[in-house]
């Protein structure tokens, strides 16, 4: 069920170079609330007309909603002046999430904010290993939340400056021959840049197993009106909105 909610914002503090995390009370949403699913927030400081903004939720929980945003726009960065205290218009839970259960470990994969639904994920499987990956360590985020859950982590850089020298597909690949060679079950779940989401799905295929792939494409109505979010799936064009974020790995056509 989707709700709108009147939200008092919480926190919204800046924690890396122009990313920021956003924290507010919406104790219906935070209730049903999956990993996976994202939410729309209108910014109460643009005119009335301007559209809501998407967002992935990064946690949910004791009635309260964060999401994770960088500013890139007049949203966002109007998003940014909102202060405690101070309220915004949220809607959500919007969306397919991921599944609530995984039959061995769980490999999540992610790049740049591709985190975000990956963190809340984390806090609700038994075992996971994180690999995620960047151009420098500072395209690395919220590391410290995931090793304050005692999430095994798996760092790559392209330049080197921290982890793995590569893509996160070498230590990847790595852990994915070692658990196999253990026969240790496994799930794939990813979220990142559409060159990560391939690369994570073919694998899936390859290997057999579950992949859950979340898709990011620029959604503005949220309600699966406007086709603007559209995937390319074996059932056709696919709104990411409605049909996903989340897809099986055997959905998706590259």
């Amino acid at each position: 069920m989707k709700y709108n909610e009147t939200a008092k914002v919480l926190e919204n503090r800046e924690f890396s170079a122009g990313y920021r995390y956003l924290t507010v009370e919406a104790p219906k949403q935070a209730a049903e609330m999956q990993p996976g699913q994202f939410v729309h927030i209108r910014v109460p400081t643009l005119e009335t007309s301007a559209l809501r903004r998407p967002f992935s939720v990064f946690d949910a929980q004791d009635g309260k909603v964060t999401v994770l945003y960088k500013e890139v726009g007049r949203g966002t960065a109007a998003l940014s002046k909102v202060q405690p205290g101070e309220t915004v218009e949220i809607q959500g839970p919007l969306g397919r999430g991921f599944p609530a259960k995984c039959d061995g470990v769980a490999l999540l994969v992610g790049g740049g904010f591709g985190v975000a639904p990956l963190h809340f994920l984390a806090k609700r499987l038994p075992r996971s290993i994180l690999f995620v990956g960047g151009r420098t360590k500072g395209d690395l985020l919220a590391l410290d939340k995931f090793e304050a859950l005692g999430v095994e982590m798996k760092v790559s850089t392209n330049d080197g400056s921290l982890g793995y020298k590569g893509f996160v597909v070498g230590p990847l690949d790595e852990t994915i021959n070692e658990l196999r060679a253990k026969g240790e079950k496994f799930e794939l779940f990813t979220c990142g840049p559409d060159g990560l989401l391939k690369a994570v799905t073919e694998r899936a295929l390859a290997l057999k197993v579950p992949g859950w792939i979340s898709v990011d494409r620029h959604m503005i109505c949220g309600m699966g009106a406007c086709f603007a979010c559209i995937q390319k799936t074996v059932r056709g064009n696919s709104r990411c909105c409605i049909e996903g974020p989340v897809f099986k790995a055997e959905e998706l056509v590259w």
